[in-house]
C-alpha cells in the first residue's frame, strides 16, 4: 500500500505488485497519520486476469499481471474523477510559456511525434506534462491539466500542472495548416478520447463537464506533417 498525490488528490493504492509503485515514484507522498484519502483504490486479481485476457484476445500480447494491475488501477481512478470535477483525456500535453496545449488524435496519428517537435523547435520553453493520459480538472472556474504517471510507452510525464489554453485535434497531411473549430465540431472528436462511465447519472455529469470544457477552451484542427514547421504552424495558430 502507498499514497500518491495526483491532480491535487490524495489517492491510496493498495497494490499487489511493485510495478505500479515504481511507476508512481515521482507522485508518492507520505501523509500524516489520520489523513483521509480522496480515493482508496484496490483491484482484484480476477480483474487483473480479465485485463490480461483482453490484451491477449485483442492484440495477441500476453501482458504481465503487474502491468495489467496498473491499467486496472488507473481505470478505477478515472471512473471516480467526476466526483472531483475532473476527467481523463487521451491526448499528449505540452506546456509552453505557462500555457498547456493538448493534442488529441486517433491512435498512430503522431501525437507524441508532434509534441517532440515542439521540444526540438522551442527548446527549454516547452515542457511535456504528459504524453498520453493527462487529467483535466475544473478548479477555481478554470480548467487545469495535471501530469500523471500513466503516460504512454515513451514515459513522458511530469508531476506538475498548467492552465489549459487550447485543445487541438491532429490529422496527418502533406502540408501544415490549422483552423479554429466550434464546440459542436469538437464534441465529435473529444468524446472518443474520454473514458465514458456506464452509470447514467455519471454519463450526464461527464457530458456536462465536457460541454463546459469545449465552451471554455479554444479548439483547433491541425493538419500536419512531421516536419518542424508543423510545431510552428500549431503554436502560431493557437497562441492568441
Amino acid at each position: 500500500m502507498f499514497y500518491i498525490r495526483m491532480a491535487e488528490l490524495l489517492i491510496c493504492i493498495d497494490n499487489h505488485y511493485d510495478y505500479v509503485r515504481t511507476m508512481c515514484e515521482d507522485y508518492i507522498v507520505f501523509p500524516e497519520d489520520g489523513a483521509k484519502a480522496d480515493m482508496n483504490i484496490r483491484v482484484t486479481t480476477d480483474a487483473i486476469r480479465d485485463e490480461q485476457k483482453v490484451g491477449k484476445d485483442t492484440w495477441g500480447i500476453n501482458y504481465s499481471m503487474q502491468y495489467c494491475e496498473s491499467i486496472c488501477i488507473y481505470r478505477d481512478i478515472c471512473k471516480r474523477l467526476i466526483d472531483f470535477d475532473a476527467l481523463l483525456l487521451h491526448g499528449a500535453c505540452i506546456e509552453m510559456d505557462g500555457r498547456a496545449y493538448i493534442f488529441c488524435a486517433k491512435s498512430g496519428t503522431g501525437k507524441s511525434t508532434h509534441i517532440a517537435l515542439w521540444k526540438k523547435v522551442f527548446g527549454s520553453r516547452a515542457h511535456i506534462i504528459n504524453g498520453d493520459k493527462p487529467i483535466i480538472r475544473y478548479m477555481d472556474n478554470a480548467f487545469v491539466v495535471y501530469g500523471t504517471p500513466w503516460c504512454g510507452k515513451e514515459g513522458w510525464n511530469a508531476n506538475t500542472k498548467a492552465p489549459l489554453f487550447a485543445l487541438c485535434y491532429l490529422k496527418r497531411g502533406n502540408n501544415n495548416s490549422i483552423r479554429s473549430i466550434r464546440p459542436d465540431e469538437a464534441i465529435r472528436l473529444v468524446v472518443n478520447q474520454i473514458l465514458i462511465p456506464k452509470e447514467k447519472d455519471d454519463v450526464i455529469r461527464y457530458l456536462d463537464m465536457v460541454d463546459n470544457l469545449l465552451n471554455s477552451v479554444s479548439g483547433y484542427e491541425l493538419i500536419c506533417n512531421m516536419d518542424k514547421e508543423a510545431a510552428i504552424t500549431a503554436y502560431e495558430g493557437m497562441k492568441h
